[in-house]
């Protein structure tokens, strides 16, 4: 059936009765209708689908306001254009427009100007060419579907304007190169072949099509046999949401979709899934594929189909996809280092001098009171097990660790810059230039309001938001992310309140296996509290970033992307980090000494660390930390609330509306969709990934065990974010994009930091140093013999506050003369008691030195292997100058063949004259000879 027979077999089916004639479809075609995939006509795509809301009739009006529903659509076709006062839902045409109970109640002023509006925009819409059909009879109560076409015209004259680059006819051969290392990798290639998911390669791995930016004078070069699937699903949605984002109506403030769908005009917009995925009878298509060989937790061994993933997605999720996959795939040497050195920790564990002293049973080293009052003293030997658990974490493997985790940060971004122009080239945007969006809708409404505001009288307007403009918002920016850091600070400290008075009230406890289990108790229950603190603010930070964004009032939809990730990280991280820094950097050394101690409040003594240091509850909070936001947030947030939102948008919509039979009923696939969630971007994705990465990396030298759990949790993650996407998401709109944009600056950012943090964490957290300068300096045989006794100093318990000392003394059985706490200062019998000793400078010195060696060093290490390590692999580089070199040759035939053509046609006593004003006279022969030429 032609495109010319479509209109008139379909005005004789509904304006002239003939229903019989439906029968004439066939099959295929009655099916593509069934699906909603297609128009009434079963051959027009539906590229995009439009959302509104639709007043509820009875159940008898709706029938027949239903019959004449494609009447209506039709009325409003491309053969019949569109008029500025018709009224889009024509009470006149329904044969029961004077029927009281359809037409009982009066549309609001308020949905009356919405129904205005979407007749503007639609007619609009059909000006540009697009082609429209609207469905107020769905099987959704209260809501109308707009579906929408575009026809090949329109995607043509599209697809110049944005500058897609499509496969030409002519294809190369990409000959790989036969050195050894190519070699090897063919071998490494043939062993991985059964992780390879089953998806059929869209042509050889070593035949490619040379592309070029699609043009409509040179149609000629693209191979358009089929021009049905010549522009795939994802670019004939993302043609049509460019032209919805800048079809502006005449109406106040309306400046395309987005301010629509912000002022209710519509309620939702998105492109259609291909097909149905749990079905078996289903047909075959790329999104039941990708939920096969992707989003399933049973391949999760496999490699992610990362083409079909773009071809369905777009180019930006593509890249998400890839930089997780191989960031997961980089965690594994990570890991197996990481056991390796936390193995090596278990197995040298009774080997330490250090925790052996502590752990002896003759140890009868007296400890002062860990609190005021209720605490007594106590010998270190009860401290043997906290010294034993340190050593996991806290050994010379760990300073090694610390440098091999910087170097693979270095690694992993040099990798992944080679592999993103690898795809860039597979995915032909080696040429591609971001363009300057289209202004936001809500930028443009404050440019007309700032211009009816100030110039009413005036030609000049102004064109743009100034920074004075912006300036109450930038202000408020400041203050509120300087009041949320600071509401973090506040809950950091009170995390502190509640160990040190929950310490001292587990010390009065008259169980003992409470009183021995303080320690345990309080860091475990802290860490817990401060979880459940980070996953609330996570979700009150996300939603203070976006409206501060909003404030701001950026441009284009890019720099509103990025000053909303800005925002968010910031407040993310200080949230996630904040603890962290507090136990790494600050808890212990705020404490003063024994009769002078620092006071909160003048009764809250500020607390200490344990004998092991506080290495070993820094790992506690981190690993809480780390494992509670990976299986809480990232895993089941992501599960059960997208699932609830859709089980709560489906009772809303058929709550009393439905009939048992019309329940029944098999949706279509615009209907389907409509229940999934919207996609909301990619940015919380990226957010947890690189909250994660800082867990990795920023304080690994007390945790060598975190690589493990997030390579773990991203094998997870990879599939449950796979499955989101193809199940409980409705279909992105493709996004071009050739990088990951500011992620890889933030990935850079804290990849340096890292360096830092670990430096500071060896140097001032651990016991590495204090060790290495006992070993070098003091020890009288060059052994960690006597290292206990060196940290420890002396207290003369007579010399204790008033009111501060214990109330049991004799709780160990014996008078107490003397006690030991760790810091380096000078005994109560010397000229200077309890000042600063020499070996405390000594110390610090030494520390500070190793600060500045190990990042100096490490940082130039990092530097060689970005060095080393080309960004553009050599093979890539050949192919990228090869196709240069194609496309040169591709145009000096054509224009041979303009030529030629030219003087084939032309008198031969005009033959000197110009031919630019005849390029164009043979365009026949152009197509044929350069189609031959192929």
């Amino acid at each position: 059936m032609s495109g010319q027979q479509i209109p008139h077999f379909l005005q004789d089916v509904i304006f002239h009765g003939k229903f019989k004639l439906l029968k004439a479809l066939t099959p295929e075609e009655n099916t593509r209708c069934q699906h909603g995939l297609y128009f009434q006509d079963g051959q027009r795509h539906v590229d995009y689908v439009l959302t509104f809301h639709v007043k509820k009739h009875s159940r008898h009006a709706t029938h027949l306001h239903g019959d004449n529903a494609l009447a209506r659509s039709l009325r409003r076709g491309p053969w019949s254009r569109h008029r500025q006062g018709e009224r889009t839902r024509d009470a006149s045409s329904s044969p029961s427009s004077g029927d009281p109970s359809c037409h009982g109640e009066t549309l609001s002023a308020h949905e009356d100007q919405k129904s205005l509006k979407r007749e503007e925009f639609e007619g609009k819409l059909r000006d540009v060419g697009l082609e429209l059909e609207i469905d107020e009879d769905s099987k959704i109560p209260g809501v109308g579907f707009v579906k929408i076409h575009a026809p090949w015209n329109v995607l043509c004259r599209e697809a110049e304007l944005m500058k897609l680059k499509m496969p030409t006819k002519r294809v190369y051969e990409v000959k790989p190169s036969s050195g050894v290392m190519e070699k090897i990798s063919a071998l490494v290639s043939k062993a991985l072949e059964p992780l390879r998911p089953h998806v059929e390669e869209p042509q050889h791995k070593h035949i490619k099509h040379l592309s070029h930016t699609f043009s409509r004078e040179k149609q000629h070069l693209f191979d358009l046999s089929d021009r049905d699937y010549f522009f795939d699903s994802k670019t004939r949605s993302s043609i049509v949401f460019e032209i919805l984002k800048r079809t502006k109506c005449k109406a106040k403030y309306s400046m395309g979709i987005s301010s629509l769908l912000g002022s209710g005009v519509y309620t939702a917009a998105y492109p259609l899934h291909d097909g149905d995925i749990n079905e078996e009878s289903a047909e075959s298509n790329d999104r039941k594929l990708l939920y096969e060989e992707w989003a399933n937790y049973s391949v999760f061994y496999k490699y992610q189909p990362i083409g079909l993933v773009r071809k369905y997605f777009g180019e930006k999720i593509g890249l998400y996809f890839a930089w997780l996959g191989l960031y997961t795939q980089m965690l594994i040497p990570a890991s197996l280092v990481g056991v390796i050195v936390f193995l090596y920790g278990c197995a040298t564990v009774d080997d330490n001098i250090p925790s052996v002293e502590i752990c002896h049973p003759r140890n009868n080293i007296t400890m002062c009171p860990q609190c005021d009052r209720v605490c007594s003293y106590w010998r270190l030997s009860s401290a043997c097990g906290t010294a034993r658990a340190s050593h996991l974490f806290d050994n010379p493997a760990t300073v090694f660790f610390s440098i091999f985790m910087a170097l693979w940060a270095a690694m992993f971004m040099e990798h992944w810059k080679r592999r993103q122009m690898r795809l860039n080239y597979e995915w032909d945007l080696t040429g591609f230039e971001d363009e300057e969006d289209h202004p936001r809708a809500e930028y443009e409404l404050q440019v007309m309001q700032k211009s009816l505001n100030k110039h009413q009288n005036s030609r000049h307007k102004e064109s743009k938001l100034t920074c004075q403009d912006r300036f109450p918002a930038y202000m408020t920016n400041i203050v509120m992310m300087l009041l949320m850091i600071g509401v973090t600070f506040a809950i950091v400290f009170g995390v502190i309140l509640y160990r040190i008075s929950t310490k001292a009230a587990l010390h009065m406890s008259s169980n003992p296996v409470t009183r021995n289990n303080v320690q345990l108790t309080v860091k475990t229950t802290a860490a817990i509290i401060n979880l459940v603190v980070i996953l609330i603010l996570d979700e009150v930070y996300g939603a203070v970033a976006r409206w501060l964004t909003v404030l701001e009032v950026p441009k284009t939809d890019k720099s509103f992307e990025e000053r909303l990730i800005f925002k968010t990280f910031i407040l993310k991280f200080f949230n996630a980090f904040t603890p962290i820094i507090y136990i790494a950097f600050f808890r212990g050394r705020l404490v003063g000494r024994p009769g002078s101690y620092l006071y909160v409040f003048e009764s809250y003594r500020m607390e200490e660390c344990a004998h092991g240091g506080c290495l070993m509850e820094l790992c506690i909070q981190l690993s809480i930390t780390m494992l509670g936001k990976q299986l809480i947030q990232n895993n089941l947030f992501e599960i059960g609330i997208p699932k609830l939102k859709k089980l709560i948008r489906y009772i809303r919509t058929k709550r009393g509306a439905f009939q048992e039979e019309e329940r029944q009923k098999k949706l279509q696939r615009y209907e389907t969709d409509h229940f999934l969630e919207p996609f909301a971007g990619l940015t919380p994705e990226y957010m947890e990934m690189i909250i994660q990465f800082g867990f990795v990396t920023l304080f690994v030298a007390s945790f060598p065990l975190a690589p493990l759990f997030a390579l773990l949790n991203n094998i997870i993650e990879i599939r449950l974010d796979a499955k989101k996407f193809v199940t409980e998401l409705r279909r992105p709109v493709a996004a071009r994009a050739k990088d990951i944009g500011i992620w890889y600056n933030i990935l850079r950012g804290v990849a340096k930091v890292a360096v830092i943090i670990n430096a500071f964490v060896i140097s001032f957290t651990s016991d590495f140093i204090p060790r290495m300068v006992y070993q070098y300096m003091y020890s009288p045989d060059g052994t960690m013999h006597g290292f206990v006794n060196h940290t420890l100093s002396y207290f003369n318990v007579s010399h204790f506050q008033s009111g501060r000392e214990p109330l049991d003394p004799q709780q160990l059985g014996y008078h107490v003369e003397m006690c030991r706490y760790k810091d380096y200062r000078e005994p109560p019998w010397s000229s200077t008691p309890y000042e600063i000793s020499k070996e405390f400078w000594a110390v610090l010195a030494v520390r500070l030195a190793f600060v500045i060696i190990f990042q100096n060093v490490v940082m130039l290490m990092n530097d060689i292997v970005d060095w080393l390590i080309p960004d553009i692999p050599k093979d890539i580089s050949l192919q990228i100058h090869k196709e240069k070199i194609l496309l040169v040759e591709l145009f000096m035939k054509e224009e041979q063949g303009k030529s030629q053509s030219f003087e084939g046609k032309t008198p031969a006593g005009h033959k000197v004259n110009c031919s630019r004003n005849n390029n164009n006279s043979a365009p026949q022969t152009h197509t044929q000879q350069h189609s031959n030429s192929f």
